[in-house]
């Protein structure tokens, strides 16, 4: 009841994202339990509301984005960087309550960081389970000695995983040791889930195929009129690694000694200089011109492929099956099969690119006397354009 009232309090103050998500049994009990806790509070609409937060005036019009967001894959909810590895805990901490396996399962696999000891400790587990599975008349295998060194180190040091054993049907006893003075604390399977093999199996697969939930970065997609700022970016803060004090000084002293450095630096200095500028950004923000003028913008991390661009443009087209290129600064054109980071392509920490229809296409459709749509963008995009 605790983290209902958070996770609701929180939602009060984030509101919610649209669209599907990966696991929406999940979802949807936890959108349950919110508006139930909701309704108590005597806010009901807390709950309504899909929309992001609208940016924020930091002193500059053209600040159009208020900074990085991220969507609750569990609930939907958007949120802050600071906020998603605490929204996350919370709305798995909710799930025990309807679904312990799925929920300890999802706690091992994102509460604990280290990838290499998580699988470790999974694969080690399933052994576990696989040797019950194929003595079922072996009581040995039922057993699992709590300070056994292996088990300590593979399984006991991740969290959730007691919380695993104990939802599948494992109970902590005490039992004699021969020739040894006092009891030892055991795992020992319970005579019902050893009656029911086939739900040990299916439990097994579960936590061998389960991934971490992590929150996905929002687009926070927006369209804009036609502006002569379009290529005028001023980003906030979450969208550089380093203070702005060190960014300003960093470009003082580059600017200061290019001319020096120029024609000391070596082929590999240079390379070690550009694999710094590319890890500088996590994010960036990138604007794409119409043909109309309109602009269209969305926010993506700085190692994402170029495809990804293709795709949430080709999402907000009315005719999507068009094929049609995008143009970075200078006219180059940016392939959506090349694969191509956003850094590796100098758009990094913000980018205005040119939308043009395929060349090809366009001759086609001349040639047969008809005008492409004037329309390009989908109505409930239009509706909804800013001015810049």
């Amino acid at each position: 009841m605790a983290a209902a009232a958070a996770l609701a309090r929180l939602e009060q103050k984030q509101p919610r994202a649209r669209g599907p998500t990966s696991q929406e049994s999940i979802r949807n009990q936890v959108r349950k339990e919110l508006r139930a806790e909701a309704t108590v509070s005597g806010n009901p609409e807390a709950l309504g509301s899909n929309m992001a937060p609208e940016p924020k005036e930091e002193g500059s019009a053209h600040l159009v984005v208020p900074g990085v967001y991220f969507t609750c894959p569990l609930m939907g909810a958007i949120l802050r960087k600071d906020q998603r590895d605490a929204s996350i805990r919370e709305a798995i901490l909710m799930h025990f309550s309807t679904d312990p396996v799925a929920a300890s399962i999802m706690k091992i696999h994102t509460f604990n960081k280290d990838r290499d000891r998580v699988k470790l400790g999974v694969d080690t587990i399933a052994k576990y389970l696989d040797n019950i599975h194929l003595h079922p008349q072996e009581e040995k295998y039922r057993k699992i000695k709590v300070q056994n060194k292996v088990f300590q180190e593979r399984i006991h040091c991740l969290e959730g995983t007691h919380e695993f054993f104990e939802a599948i049907g494992f109970q902590k006893v005490l039992l004699p040791i021969p020739d040894q003075e006092g009891p030892e604390e055991f795992y020992v399977l319970s005579e019902a889930a050893l009656a029911q093999p086939e739900s040990l199996e299916r439990h097994k697969e579960q936590l061998l195929s389960a991934e971490p939930v992590r929150a996905t970065l929002a687009r926070q997609r927006r369209v804009f009129r036609p502006s002569p700022l379009a290529s005028q970016f001023d980003l906030p803060a979450d969208f550089f690694n380093l203070t702005a004090e060190e960014i300003k000084r960093e470009q003082w002293l580059r600017s200061e000694a290019v001319e020096r450095l120029s024609v000391l630096r070596t082929k590999a200095m240079r390379e070690r200089e550009e694999q710094r500028e590319m890890r500088k950004y996590t994010y960036t923000l990138l604007r794409v011109r119409l043909p109309d003028g309109c602009l269209l913008q969305g926010t993506f991390y700085a190692r994402e492929r170029v495809a990804a661009l293709y795709g949430f443009v080709r999402e907000a087209l009315q005719n999507d099956w068009l094929p049609f290129e995008l143009l970075a600064s200078g006219g180059q054109k940016l392939s959506e099969d090349e694969n191509l980071a956003f850094n590796e392509c100098g758009l990094v920490p913000s980018a205005l690119l040119t939308f043009s229809w395929d060349a090809a296409v366009l001759e086609d459709i001349r040639a047969a006397s008809t005008q492409p749509d004037i329309s390009i963008l989908k109505p409930e995009l239009l509706s909804a354009i800013e001015k810049l």
